[in-house]
């Protein structure tokens, strides 16, 4: 009988560190936006985002039985005006938007049902209707004078319900320049800890942390936050964006909670819209 030789087992290297929980935490997000973002970053402004409608093996990070997220239609960049730069061109000291801000809203997903409250006339918002999302009298006057003290141009606005039940609504407002934009995100509306001023059913809120940086964007103001429990009958995420001369203002409620996934997935679809 031939004599069997049993090799010696390879020697491995040192292991690594365990992560800690917040380590984790962060490199699930990173994993799970990496490659959206990255694939984002790579095409130019006037090219389709076919991201939207991969399927979820095709993305490393998101290859999951169900993952939550909602199909959107594939996203087109706005067009713009002939000779006109981006919202980010060191040309355009102003940070304007020059593409038509009706056109810079995300579309609902498939399947969702629109909410016809948001339509405006035109497609113009009124200001009362967003205002509208706020709790208190007070915090409406108070928002109603920042905004229109700052020179608020107009609003365009589009919101939905999903078979989910989550209500989905994103207001773009339109300032005269960046530097307006960013005083109102940073000093007035969305200061890191807390909301100034408090929307419909959320009283409290706090900074969302598990919200990933990969979702965001270096040339875009994030605030987002959300309302913790014991949050009552609904839920309630909100994201405040400070994108050149637009302050986008994104909220989702829902019934028992609203999901992190399909929030993250809004919430970096419009600043990419934005940018």
């Amino acid at each position: 009988m031939t004599e069997q030789i049993t090799p010696p087992a390879p020697t491995l290297p040192p292991a690594a560190p365990t992560p800690s929980g917040k380590d984790r935490r962060v490199l699930r997000a990173a994993l799970r936006w990496t490659a959206a973002v990255a694939v984002f970053a790579a095409v130019g402004s006037a090219t389709a985002y076919g991201i939207t409608r991969m399927d979820r093996t095709d993305v490393p990070g998101l290859a999951t039985a169900s993952d939550g997220r909602w199909a959107y239609p594939t996203l087109t960049a706005a067009p713009l005006p002939s000779g006109s730069p981006g919202p980010f061109d060191e040309k355009n000291a102003a940070g304007a938007h020059y593409a038509d801000l009706r056109d810079l809203l995300l579309p609902a997903p498939d399947g969702a049902r629109a909410d016809p409250a948001l339509r405006g006339t035109d497609g113009w918002l009124a200001t009362k209707t967003f205002l509208a999302e706020y709790e208190e009298e007070s915090d409406r006057e108070a928002l109603r004078l920042k905004i229109v003290d700052a020179g608020l141009r107009h609003i365009a606005a589009r919101g939905w319900t999903t078979e989910d039940g989550t209500h989905t609504r994103i207001y773009l407002l339109q300032f005269g320049t960046a530097a307006v934009v960013d005083d109102l995100h940073t000093m007035q509306l969305a200061p890191y800890d807390s909301p100034v001023h408090a929307v419909r059913g959320a009283e409290a809120v706090e900074p969302d942390e598990e919200f990933p940086e990969a979702a965001e964007s270096d040339d875009v103001l994030t605030a987002v936050f959300t309302e913790p429990e014991p949050y009552g009958d609904e839920q309630v995420r909100e994201a405040y964006l400070g994108a050149g001369d637009v302050l986008a203002v994104v909220l989702q409620s829902r019934a028992g909670g609203a999901a992190e996934v399909p929030f993250q997935q809004t919430v970096a679809l419009q600043t990419r819209l934005l940018r």
